[in-house]
């Protein structure tokens, strides 16, 4: 494996509410010199969720998401707040986006939506062993959740309204845990 590029110079080219793009000059070990932009992340993370109901079935959320601009089947997910645990941000945005808590909540992996150009990561989280409760949420409409049978994860995957790459790793990986095909004490 090579060794990783030298950075040479690093400045931020533009900023908005939400982003940040830093343009950054690299020299690669063979003397290459490139320079590439990548948004960048604020804050202190976030996290997604995949809420148990039970052994078969996750709770997903329907809401509208201006990227796409329409309304889209996901996991529910969030921003954490300064000093809180990436635990207790998953309980909380569970509270908030489904209505519900979890006794039991478990860090699955980190993952990054487009490592090439973006810095931004986010951490997948399983919750089980749920008991109703909610939360007021940042949400500017009501959240539609939707049950849905983990034996037919393909079907969900295929449906026209579930884009989102985030969700459909986690929920893969949910289920390869739950038929035992993946340790956690790795990761």
């Amino acid at each position: 494996m090579p060794s990783k590029p030298e950075i040479l110079n690093r400045g931020t080219v533009a900023r908005s509410r939400l982003f940040r793009a830093d343009e950054i000059h690299l020299r690669f070990s063979n003397g290459e010199v490139r320079t590439y932009e990548k948004l960048c992340t604020g804050g202190p993370g976030a996290v997604l969720i995949v809420p148990l109901l039970d052994e078969n079935t996750v709770l997903l959320v329907r809401e509208y998401a201006v990227g796409i601009e329409d309304y889209h089947l996901a996991l529910p997910k969030g921003a954490m707040d300064l000093g809180e645990s990436l635990l207790e941000a998953a309980n909380r945005e569970l509270k908030e986006e489904v209505g519900y808590g979890a006794r039991q909540l478990k860090f699955l992996k980190r993952i990054h939506l487009s490592p090439a150009y973006m810095e931004h990561g986010i951490n997948l989280v399983l919750a089980w062993d749920l008991y109703p409760e909610r939360l007021p949420g940042d949400e500017p409409e009501p959240i539609e959740v939707v049950p849905y049978p983990l034996d037919r994860l393909l079907e969900l995957v295929m449906r026209p309204d579930v884009c989102e790459g985030r969700s459909i790793a986690a929920l893969f990986m949910a289920r390869e845990w739950l038929a035992g095909n993946l340790s956690l004490e790795s990761t």
